[in-house]
C-alpha cells in the first residue's frame, strides 16, 4: 500500500484506560486503506485543562493510509463512538480520543480538522510517545518530535511497563 504516514494521539482516563489504547491500537488497524506501522509505549500523564479527573494513559501511531485528512478523521470519530466516547465538554474525561496530530507535510486548516494538531508543540503527552516512534518527524514551523519533547521535559510524563 502506499499512501500518507499520518500520526494519531491516543488517549484514555475512562473505563481501564490502558485497556481502551490497546483495544483502540487494534481498531486502527482495521480503518479501510489504512495499516498500522508503528506504536509508542503507553504514557501515564496528568490531565490537562480540566483537572479534576483522572490521569490518562497517552499514546501514539503511526498509519499509513490512502484515505483523504477528513475520511481519517470521520474513521477515527467512528472508531471513538464504538468505545462510548461521549463528548460532553471541553477536556473531559473520556474512554478514548484520537486525534490526527500530523498527515504526511500537510497543514490542513478546516472547520473541525487543524494539521498539525493546536498545541501539539507543546504538549509532552503527546511530544514523548510520538519522539519514541519518529524522532525526526517534523511539526511544520516548530521543530522535529524529539527536540520539542526535550523543550517539554518539566512536563511528567511517566512511561509504563
Amino acid at each position: 500500500m502506499t499512501g500518507v504516514t499520518a500520526y494519531i494521539a491516543l488517549g484514555s482516563n475512562l473505563e481501564n484506560p490502558a485497556v481502551q489504547i490497546e483495544a483502540a491500537f487494534g481498531a486502527l488497524a482495521t480503518i479501510a486503506g489504512s495499516r498500522l506501522v508503528k506504536r509508542s509505549s503507553l504514557y501515564r500523564t496528568a490531565p490537562v485543562g480540566f483537572a479534576d479527573q483522572p490521569d490518562f494513559i497517552n499514546a501514539v501511531g503511526a498509519i499509513e493510509t490512502v484515505l483523504e485528512p477528513r475520511a481519517l478523521l470521520d474513521a477515527l470519530h467512528a472508531l471513538e463512538a464504538a468505545r462510548g466516547r461521549a463528548r460532553t465538554f471541553v477536556n473531559a474525561p473520556r474512554t478514548l480520543d484520537l486525534d490526527v496530530l500530523l498527515y504526511g507535510e500537510q497543514q490542513i486548516d478546516e472547520h473541525g480538522l487543524t494539521v498539525p494538531h493546536p498545541r501539539m508543540h507543546e504538549r509532552a503527552f503527546v511530544l514523548v510517545p510520538l519522539a519514541e516512534i519518529a524522532p525526526d518527524a517534523r511539526v511544520p514551523g516548530q521543530g522535529s518530535a524529539a527536540e520539542l519533547a526535550d523543550a517539554c521535559r518539566d512536563q511528567d510524563v511517566e512511561r509504563l511497563d
